[in-house]
């Protein structure tokens, strides 16, 4: 996922080039390993919308079947709401990451 990307989804443009990085997360794994994966939450300048960008291995949710009992690695993007956003976060961000990423959104318990 080192190259910049855009896609269109739902007659919507997510391009990794104009949008802010928020986090990145991975399986420190091999590319050549079928479970490794990378994923990247990214939030659009205009509508301040998330996406997660991702791709992973042939024992990942960014599989693509190739054949009958065959699959390959991918990737994809997935817009997604401030809920799952901040759910995403929480698995994978620091606490003050979180802060910083989703002002006023954490409250103290």
């Amino acid at each position: 996922m080192g190259q910049k990307m855009k896609f269109t989804i739902d007659g919507q443009r997510f391009d990794t080039n104009k949008a802010e990085r928020i986090a990145n997360a991975s399986y420190d794994g091999s590319r050549t390993d079928f479970q490794w994966w990378s994923e990247t939450l990214y939030r659009t300048p205009r509508s301040k919308r998330f996406f997660l960008v991702g791709e992973g291995g042939a024992m990942t949710r960014y599989a693509r079947r190739v054949d009958v009992n065959s699959y390959t690695g991918g990737e994809r993007c997935d817009p997604m709401t401030d809920a799952e956003a901040l759910a995403w976060a929480e698995d994978h961000m620091t606490a003050d990451e979180i802060d910083a990423a989703f002002p006023g959104v954490v409250s103290e318990a």
